[in-house]
């Protein structure tokens, strides 16, 4: 028998660690949707669908991240800044 273990909670996170996540998937979704656009430009016949959906959808989870971030009255240009910082 399997023994599920649990991880944190998201409601036992502080809003700065929370902050945090959201800023880190925002930078990361950002940089496999421009890795999923460089290897749409070199993409064979066979390849164009599945990175066409790669970028959509990572357009789509961005767009989600953003909104979030706004609702959490993040700044939006200092993410650029706390990509070194992090």
């Amino acid at each position: 028998m399997e023994e599920y273990v649990k991880e944190n909670k998201i409601w036992d996170k502080s809003q700065e660690e929370k902050n945090r996540e959201l800023i880190v998937s925002i930078l990361k979704t950002r940089m496999e949707l421009n890795i999923n656009i460089k290897n749409y430009e070199y993409a064979e016949q066979d390849q164009i669908d599945y990175y066409l959906y790669q970028i959509k959808a990572n357009q789509a989870k961005l767009d989600y991240l953003i909104k979030k971030a706004k609702e959490n009255k993040i700044e939006l240009n200092n993410i650029e800044k706390l990509k070194y910082e992090a």
